[in-house]
């Protein structure tokens, strides 16, 4: 007989392990992408809250904003590819769970609330991409492939 209470406790215990590692991809993908944007808008400092100011006026003639608005969006399409290996099918439960601690850290970092409409848009299209994109790779990576039955000759 399975024991239930084992399934449940090891199920716990490999979320609490995946959620930190999903949350070390997203800012590593965040902090690699921002720094290639940096360089190539040739911005002159490269911020530290890059990922977390979201008091940046918007403004397509901003380079800074272009910087941030970039790496956020490209960030999330790429963690939502690199999560399926981690968490295979389950992309969207950890797209999710990231994207809500994105946003925590987010009024961590800078003390306030966000207030901007357009920031909203930015972390609403950003999680559509990791999630649409995401649940796409994992389902044709966990798609099983017709058995290829042997003919007798």
């Amino acid at each position: 007989m399975v024991d239930c209470f084992r399934l449940k406790k090891k199920s716990r215990m490999t979320a609490h392990l995946h959620i930190p590692l999903c949350l070390l991809i997203f800012y590593s993908v965040f902090y690699m992408t921002a720094s290639v944007c940096t360089g190539a808008l040739r911005v002159e400092v490269f911020d530290w809250k890059i990922p977390f100011d979201h008091t940046i006026v918007p403004s397509f003639e901003s380079t800074e904003y272009l910087v941030a608005l970039l790496s956020l969006e490209i960030s999330f399409l790429i963690s939502g590819l690199l999560f399926v290996p981690v968490v295979r099918i389950r992309v969207w439960d950890y797209a999710a769970t990231v994207t809500f601690v994105h946003m925590c850290m987010c009024c961590i970092v800078t003390g306030k609330f966000p207030l901007m409409w357009q920031w909203w848009v930015e972390i609403g299209s950003g999680f559509l991409l990791m999630l649409s994109f995401g649940m796409t790779l994992a389902y044709f990576a966990t798609k099983r492939q017709p058995r290829e039955f042997p003919v007798d000759v």
